[in-house]
Protein backbone atom coordinates (compact mmCIF):
# COMPACT_ATOMS: atom_id res chain seq x y z
CA UNK A 1 0.00 0.00 0.00
CA UNK A 2 2.25 2.47 1.17
CA UNK A 3 4.57 1.80 -2.49
CA UNK A 4 0.95 2.64 -4.31
CA UNK A 5 0.75 5.80 -2.63
CA UNK A 6 4.14 7.04 -3.01
CA UNK A 7 3.57 5.72 -6.86
CA UNK A 8 0.70 8.07 -7.26
CA UNK A 9 2.12 10.92 -5.17
CA UNK A 10 5.15 10.89 -7.66
CA UNK A 11 2.81 11.00 -10.62
CA UNK A 12 0.20 13.27 -9.37
CA UNK A 13 3.68 15.88 -9.00
CA UNK A 14 4.76 15.76 -12.10
CA UNK A 15 3.54 19.03 -13.87
CA UNK A 16 4.95 18.11 -17.17
CA UNK A 17 2.40 15.42 -17.18
CA UNK A 18 -0.88 16.18 -15.94
CA UNK A 19 -3.66 15.21 -17.25
CA UNK A 20 -5.98 17.68 -19.86
CA UNK A 21 -8.80 15.59 -18.12
CA UNK A 22 -8.00 16.24 -14.29
CA UNK A 23 -10.71 18.65 -13.36
CA UNK A 24 -7.78 20.48 -11.05
CA UNK A 25 -8.26 24.21 -12.11
CA UNK A 26 -3.77 24.28 -11.39
CA UNK A 27 -3.69 21.31 -13.46
CA UNK A 28 -5.36 22.85 -16.49
CA UNK A 29 -3.41 26.71 -15.44
CA UNK A 30 0.04 24.65 -15.39
CA UNK A 31 -0.52 23.02 -18.57
CA UNK A 32 -1.41 26.18 -20.65
CA UNK A 33 1.46 27.88 -19.16
CA UNK A 34 3.77 24.75 -20.40
CA UNK A 35 1.79 24.18 -23.43
CA UNK A 36 5.15 25.10 -25.70
CA UNK A 37 7.55 23.12 -23.79
CA UNK A 38 9.50 20.53 -25.94
CA UNK A 39 8.04 17.65 -23.04
CA UNK A 40 4.58 18.44 -24.71
CA UNK A 41 6.13 17.96 -28.49
CA UNK A 42 4.73 15.27 -30.85
CA UNK A 43 0.58 16.54 -30.60
CA UNK A 44 -0.79 17.77 -33.89
CA UNK A 45 -1.56 21.03 -32.53
CA UNK A 46 2.01 21.90 -31.21
CA UNK A 47 3.08 20.79 -35.08
CA UNK A 48 0.38 23.24 -36.54
CA UNK A 49 1.57 25.94 -34.53
CA UNK A 50 5.34 24.87 -34.79
CA UNK A 51 4.44 24.77 -38.63
CA UNK A 52 3.30 28.76 -38.34
CA UNK A 53 5.57 29.95 -36.26
CA UNK A 54 8.23 28.76 -39.37
CA UNK A 55 6.39 30.31 -42.02
CA UNK A 56 6.68 33.21 -40.26
CA UNK A 57 9.83 33.26 -39.52
CA UNK A 58 10.49 31.70 -43.37
CA UNK A 59 8.46 34.57 -45.20
CA UNK A 60 9.36 37.40 -43.28
CA UNK A 61 13.05 37.01 -43.12
CA UNK A 62 12.82 36.61 -47.09
CA UNK A 63 10.80 39.35 -47.67
CA UNK A 64 12.18 41.62 -45.34
CA UNK A 65 15.96 40.53 -46.90
CA UNK A 66 15.01 41.61 -50.70
CA UNK A 67 12.91 44.74 -49.50
CA UNK A 68 16.10 46.20 -47.51
CA UNK A 69 18.13 45.26 -50.67
CA UNK A 70 15.31 47.20 -52.51
CA UNK A 71 15.98 50.00 -50.38
CA UNK A 72 19.51 50.74 -50.98
CA UNK A 73 18.99 49.60 -54.94
CA UNK A 74 16.15 52.42 -55.42
CA UNK A 75 18.45 55.04 -53.65
CA UNK A 76 18.08 54.45 -50.13
CA UNK A 77 21.68 55.10 -48.35
CA UNK A 78 20.67 55.86 -44.94
CA UNK A 79 21.95 53.14 -42.12
CA UNK A 80 20.36 54.20 -40.00
CA UNK A 81 16.91 54.17 -40.82
CA UNK A 82 17.54 50.68 -42.77
CA UNK A 83 18.08 49.71 -38.98
CA UNK A 84 15.08 51.43 -37.76
CA UNK A 85 12.79 49.13 -40.28
CA UNK A 86 14.15 46.15 -38.32
CA UNK A 87 12.83 46.96 -34.70
CA UNK A 88 10.37 50.25 -35.71
CA UNK A 89 7.58 47.85 -36.45
CA UNK A 90 7.56 47.02 -32.56
CA UNK A 91 4.26 49.22 -31.77
CA UNK A 92 2.19 46.96 -34.10
CA UNK A 93 2.90 44.09 -31.15
CA UNK A 94 0.35 46.50 -28.68
CA UNK A 95 -2.76 44.61 -31.12
CA UNK A 96 -2.09 41.10 -30.71
CA UNK A 97 -0.92 41.41 -27.21
CA UNK A 98 -4.17 43.39 -25.92
CA UNK A 99 -5.94 40.63 -27.22
CA UNK A 100 -3.99 37.98 -26.02
CA UNK A 101 -5.49 35.86 -23.44
CA UNK A 102 -5.07 37.11 -19.92
CA UNK A 103 -2.67 35.92 -17.18
CA UNK A 104 -3.95 32.67 -14.47
CA UNK A 105 -3.57 33.84 -11.15
CA UNK A 106 -1.48 31.03 -10.83
CA UNK A 107 0.65 32.34 -13.55
CA UNK A 108 4.42 33.29 -12.55
CA UNK A 109 5.18 36.99 -13.20
CA UNK A 110 8.47 38.36 -12.71
CA UNK A 111 9.42 41.74 -10.73
CA UNK A 112 9.70 44.49 -13.32
CA UNK A 113 12.51 45.31 -11.59
CA UNK A 114 13.88 41.90 -12.93
CA UNK A 115 12.32 42.79 -16.43
CA UNK A 116 13.57 46.40 -16.92
CA UNK A 117 17.95 45.50 -17.18
CA UNK A 118 16.17 42.62 -19.28
CA UNK A 119 14.65 44.69 -22.19
CA UNK A 120 17.21 46.94 -21.85
CA UNK A 121 20.41 45.15 -22.34
CA UNK A 122 18.92 42.84 -25.04
CA UNK A 123 17.53 46.19 -26.83
CA UNK A 124 20.17 47.52 -26.84
CA UNK A 125 22.00 44.46 -28.55
CA UNK A 126 19.72 44.28 -30.81
CA UNK A 127 19.51 47.88 -31.75
CA UNK A 128 23.23 47.50 -33.19
CA UNK A 129 23.12 44.13 -34.37
CA UNK A 130 20.60 45.29 -36.52
CA UNK A 131 23.11 48.69 -37.74
CA UNK A 132 25.73 45.82 -38.57
CA UNK A 133 23.19 43.85 -40.86
CA UNK A 134 22.13 47.11 -42.86
CA UNK A 135 25.81 48.16 -43.00
CA UNK A 136 26.46 44.63 -44.46
CA UNK A 137 23.25 44.58 -46.68
CA UNK A 138 24.58 47.29 -48.36
CA UNK A 139 28.14 45.98 -48.95
CA UNK A 140 27.11 42.75 -50.06
CA UNK A 141 25.03 41.36 -52.77
CA UNK A 142 21.91 39.76 -50.89
CA UNK A 143 22.82 36.37 -52.11
CA UNK A 144 26.15 36.70 -50.66
CA UNK A 145 24.84 38.44 -47.78
CA UNK A 146 21.99 35.54 -47.45
CA UNK A 147 24.69 32.36 -47.38
CA UNK A 148 26.96 34.19 -44.94
CA UNK A 149 24.37 35.16 -42.35
CA UNK A 150 23.89 31.11 -42.17
CA UNK A 151 26.97 31.20 -39.71
CA UNK A 152 24.45 32.02 -37.27
CA UNK A 153 23.43 29.01 -36.83
CA UNK A 154 26.81 27.69 -35.91
CA UNK A 155 27.46 30.15 -33.79
CA UNK A 156 24.07 29.53 -31.72
CA UNK A 157 25.05 25.93 -31.43
CA UNK A 158 28.28 27.35 -29.56
CA UNK A 159 25.59 29.87 -27.33
CA UNK A 160 23.09 27.63 -26.63
CA UNK A 161 25.98 25.03 -25.27
CA UNK A 162 26.87 26.97 -22.63
CA UNK A 163 23.77 29.43 -22.04
CA UNK A 164 21.00 27.17 -22.52
CA UNK A 165 22.70 23.61 -21.66
CA UNK A 166 22.44 22.53 -25.77
CA UNK A 167 23.41 18.95 -26.13
CA UNK A 168 26.31 19.59 -28.62
CA UNK A 169 26.21 16.02 -30.51
CA UNK A 170 28.41 15.09 -33.53
CA UNK A 171 25.68 15.84 -35.89
CA UNK A 172 25.55 19.31 -34.72
CA UNK A 173 29.35 19.93 -34.51
CA UNK A 174 29.10 18.79 -38.42
CA UNK A 175 26.55 21.37 -38.91
CA UNK A 176 28.56 24.32 -37.32
CA UNK A 177 31.90 23.01 -38.97
CA UNK A 178 30.29 22.45 -42.72
CA UNK A 179 28.27 25.52 -42.37
CA UNK A 180 31.85 27.67 -40.97
CA UNK A 181 33.53 26.58 -44.18
CA UNK A 182 30.57 27.28 -46.41
CA UNK A 183 30.94 31.28 -45.00
CA UNK A 184 34.81 31.07 -45.36
CA UNK A 185 34.58 30.04 -48.88
CA UNK A 186 32.45 32.60 -50.11
CA UNK A 187 35.11 35.19 -48.21
CA UNK A 188 37.96 33.78 -49.68
CA UNK A 189 35.58 33.70 -53.34
CA UNK A 190 34.83 37.36 -53.15
CA UNK A 191 35.00 38.11 -57.05
CA UNK A 192 31.41 38.68 -57.17
CA UNK A 193 31.30 42.08 -55.44
CA UNK A 194 30.62 43.51 -58.69
CA UNK A 195 27.76 40.81 -59.44
CA UNK A 196 25.49 44.07 -59.19
CA UNK A 197 26.02 47.29 -59.95
CA UNK A 198 24.73 49.19 -56.66
CA UNK A 199 26.86 47.26 -54.55
CA UNK A 200 29.70 49.78 -53.51
CA UNK A 201 33.42 48.54 -54.96
CA UNK A 202 36.17 47.69 -52.52
CA UNK A 203 33.33 47.04 -49.83
CA UNK A 204 33.18 43.14 -49.78
CA UNK A 205 35.74 42.37 -46.79
CA UNK A 206 34.00 44.76 -44.84
CA UNK A 207 30.68 43.66 -45.69
CA UNK A 208 31.61 40.22 -45.13
CA UNK A 209 33.45 41.17 -41.30
CA UNK A 210 30.31 42.76 -40.33
CA UNK A 211 27.92 40.31 -41.59
CA UNK A 212 29.58 37.08 -39.49
CA UNK A 213 29.89 39.47 -36.08
CA UNK A 214 26.14 40.72 -36.85
CA UNK A 215 25.23 36.69 -37.08
CA UNK A 216 27.46 36.01 -33.93
CA UNK A 217 25.53 38.84 -31.87
CA UNK A 218 22.59 37.20 -33.20
CA UNK A 219 22.77 34.35 -31.82
CA UNK A 220 24.23 35.33 -28.67
CA UNK A 221 20.49 37.21 -28.57
CA UNK A 222 18.39 34.00 -29.58
CA UNK A 223 20.49 32.40 -26.30
CA UNK A 224 19.89 35.19 -24.12
CA UNK A 225 16.17 35.03 -25.18
CA UNK A 226 15.78 31.98 -24.13
CA UNK A 227 17.66 32.19 -20.85
CA UNK A 228 15.37 34.68 -20.04
CA UNK A 229 12.20 32.54 -20.78
CA UNK A 230 13.76 29.51 -18.75
CA UNK A 231 14.82 31.74 -15.34
CA UNK A 232 13.20 34.99 -15.50
CA UNK A 233 9.79 34.20 -16.85
CA UNK A 234 9.27 30.65 -16.38
CA UNK A 235 6.10 30.60 -18.49
CA UNK A 236 5.82 30.10 -22.15
CA UNK A 237 2.60 32.12 -23.25
CA UNK A 238 1.84 34.21 -25.88
CA UNK A 239 1.35 37.14 -23.88
CA UNK A 240 4.60 37.25 -22.57
CA UNK A 241 6.36 36.12 -26.07
CA UNK A 242 4.78 39.50 -27.63
CA UNK A 243 5.79 41.56 -24.58
CA UNK A 244 9.47 40.16 -25.11
CA UNK A 245 9.32 40.95 -28.36
CA UNK A 246 7.54 44.42 -28.41
CA UNK A 247 9.78 45.57 -25.51
CA UNK A 248 13.20 44.60 -26.63
CA UNK A 249 12.30 46.25 -30.32
CA UNK A 250 11.06 49.41 -28.37
CA UNK A 251 14.23 50.14 -26.50
CA UNK A 252 16.04 48.94 -30.13
CA UNK A 253 14.17 51.59 -31.91
CA UNK A 254 15.38 53.91 -29.40
CA UNK A 255 19.10 52.88 -30.46
CA UNK A 256 18.57 53.78 -34.27
CA UNK A 257 16.70 57.12 -33.34
CA UNK A 258 19.20 58.32 -31.06
CA UNK A 259 21.77 57.07 -33.44
CA UNK A 260 19.91 58.71 -36.54
CA UNK A 261 19.71 62.48 -35.02
CA UNK A 262 23.61 61.99 -33.50
CA UNK A 263 24.27 61.02 -37.01
CA UNK A 264 22.74 63.69 -38.88
CA UNK A 265 21.14 61.31 -41.23
CA UNK A 266 17.71 62.38 -40.32
CA UNK A 267 18.47 65.22 -42.53
CA UNK A 268 18.68 63.67 -45.21
CA UNK A 269 15.69 61.59 -45.37
CA UNK A 270 13.66 64.71 -47.60
CA UNK A 271 16.31 64.60 -49.93
CA UNK A 272 16.39 60.23 -50.34
CA UNK A 273 12.43 60.10 -50.24
CA UNK A 274 12.07 63.01 -53.24
CA UNK A 275 14.98 61.04 -55.29
CA UNK A 276 14.11 57.40 -54.45
CA UNK A 277 12.95 55.58 -57.42
CA UNK A 278 9.01 55.30 -58.41
CA UNK A 279 8.71 58.64 -56.04
CA UNK A 280 7.87 58.98 -52.12
CA UNK A 281 4.57 56.76 -51.83
CA UNK A 282 7.50 53.96 -52.69
CA UNK A 283 9.89 54.92 -50.57
CA UNK A 284 7.41 54.93 -47.37
CA UNK A 285 6.03 51.34 -48.58
CA UNK A 286 9.27 49.80 -48.74
CA UNK A 287 10.16 51.00 -45.07
CA UNK A 288 6.82 49.99 -44.26
CA UNK A 289 7.04 46.38 -45.47
CA UNK A 290 9.79 46.17 -44.31
CA UNK A 291 9.29 46.89 -41.04
CA UNK A 292 6.20 44.61 -40.85
CA UNK A 293 8.06 41.90 -42.19
CA UNK A 294 10.79 42.05 -39.43
CA UNK A 295 8.26 41.73 -36.85
CA UNK A 296 6.48 38.99 -38.60
CA UNK A 297 9.73 36.94 -38.78
CA UNK A 298 10.85 38.08 -35.15
CA UNK A 299 7.64 37.24 -33.62
CA UNK A 300 7.97 33.67 -34.95
CA UNK A 301 11.57 33.19 -33.93
CA UNK A 302 10.56 34.28 -30.24
CA UNK A 303 7.44 31.92 -30.69
CA UNK A 304 10.21 29.28 -31.57
CA UNK A 305 12.92 30.32 -28.80
CA UNK A 306 9.53 29.82 -26.35
CA UNK A 307 8.32 26.27 -27.83
CA UNK A 308 11.31 24.65 -28.76
CA UNK A 309 14.48 26.34 -28.31
CA UNK A 310 16.90 28.75 -29.66
CA UNK A 311 18.64 26.62 -31.76
CA UNK A 312 15.37 25.40 -33.30
CA UNK A 313 14.42 28.67 -33.97
CA UNK A 314 17.91 29.53 -35.83
CA UNK A 315 17.51 26.52 -37.91
CA UNK A 316 14.06 27.78 -39.38
CA UNK A 317 15.84 31.00 -40.59
CA UNK A 318 18.57 29.08 -42.07
CA UNK A 319 16.06 27.06 -43.91
CA UNK A 320 15.40 30.65 -45.32
CA UNK A 321 18.63 30.47 -46.98
CA UNK A 322 17.97 28.58 -51.37
CA UNK A 323 15.13 30.75 -51.06
CA UNK A 324 16.89 34.34 -50.83
CA UNK A 325 18.90 34.10 -53.07
CA UNK A 326 16.66 32.48 -55.85
CA UNK A 327 14.62 35.87 -55.37
CA UNK A 328 17.89 38.14 -55.68
CA UNK A 329 18.82 36.41 -59.14
CA UNK A 330 15.51 36.95 -60.50
CA UNK A 331 15.28 40.78 -58.91
CA UNK A 332 18.12 42.16 -58.56
CA UNK A 333 20.17 40.30 -61.07
CA UNK A 334 22.89 38.88 -58.65
CA UNK A 335 24.94 36.15 -60.20
CA UNK A 336 24.84 32.45 -59.19
CA UNK A 337 28.63 31.83 -59.27
CA UNK A 338 29.49 28.23 -59.17
CA UNK A 339 31.01 29.21 -55.67
CA UNK A 340 27.64 30.02 -54.36
CA UNK A 341 25.95 26.92 -55.64
CA UNK A 342 28.48 24.88 -53.34
CA UNK A 343 27.73 27.22 -50.62
CA UNK A 344 24.20 26.89 -51.27
CA UNK A 345 24.57 23.31 -50.98
CA UNK A 346 26.75 23.17 -47.84
CA UNK A 347 24.75 25.30 -45.77
CA UNK A 348 21.66 22.63 -46.68
CA UNK A 349 23.89 20.02 -45.67
CA UNK A 350 24.68 21.44 -42.39
CA UNK A 351 21.00 22.21 -41.86
CA UNK A 352 19.98 18.41 -42.86
CA UNK A 353 22.50 17.64 -40.50
CA UNK A 354 20.97 19.66 -37.14
CA UNK A 355 17.26 18.42 -38.56
CA UNK A 356 17.95 14.96 -37.98
CA UNK A 357 19.34 15.45 -34.65
CA UNK A 358 16.53 16.98 -33.94
CA UNK A 359 14.78 13.83 -35.31
CA UNK A 360 17.00 11.28 -33.36
CA UNK A 361 16.24 13.58 -30.23
CA UNK A 362 12.55 12.94 -30.98
CA UNK A 363 12.49 8.89 -31.44
CA UNK A 364 14.32 9.05 -28.00
CA UNK A 365 12.46 10.99 -25.97
CA UNK A 366 9.55 9.01 -27.25
CA UNK A 367 10.51 5.66 -25.95
CA UNK A 368 11.85 7.18 -22.77
CA UNK A 369 8.08 8.43 -22.27
CA UNK A 370 6.95 4.91 -23.35
CA UNK A 371 9.20 3.13 -20.80
CA UNK A 372 7.95 5.48 -18.20
CA UNK A 373 4.42 5.11 -18.93
CA UNK A 374 4.74 1.02 -19.09
CA UNK A 375 6.51 1.01 -15.75
CA UNK A 376 4.04 3.36 -14.15
CA UNK A 377 1.25 0.95 -15.78
CA UNK A 378 2.87 -1.94 -14.50
CA UNK A 379 3.30 -0.40 -11.10
CA UNK A 380 -0.36 0.57 -10.80
CA UNK A 381 -1.50 -3.01 -11.45
CA UNK A 382 0.50 -4.23 -9.13
CA UNK A 383 -0.78 -1.98 -6.84
CA UNK A 384 -4.44 -2.76 -7.36
CA UNK A 385 -3.30 -6.37 -6.86
CA UNK A 386 -1.75 -6.17 -3.71
CA UNK A 387 -4.91 -4.14 -2.21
Amino acid sequence: MAQAQEIQLQIRGNPDEESVHDGGRDGLNKQQADKSRPATRGGFRWWAMVVVDMLMVLGGTTVATLLGRLYYNSGGNCKWMATLTQSGGAPLLLIPLLTAPPPTPEEHRPAPSTMLPIYAGIGVLIGFDNLMYSYALQYLPVSTFSLVAATQLGFNAVTSRFLNAQRFTALIANSVAVLTFSAALLGVGGSDENSSSTVPHGKYAAGFALVLAASALFALIMSLFEATFEKAIRVRTLRWVLAMQMNTNLVASAVSVAGLMASGEWRKVPGEMAAFRDGKARYVMTLVGTAVAWQAAAVGVVRLIARVSSLFANVTATLALPLVPVFAVVLFGDRMTGIKVVAMLMAVWGFLSYVYQHYLDGRRAGRAQCRVCAARAGSESDAVLST
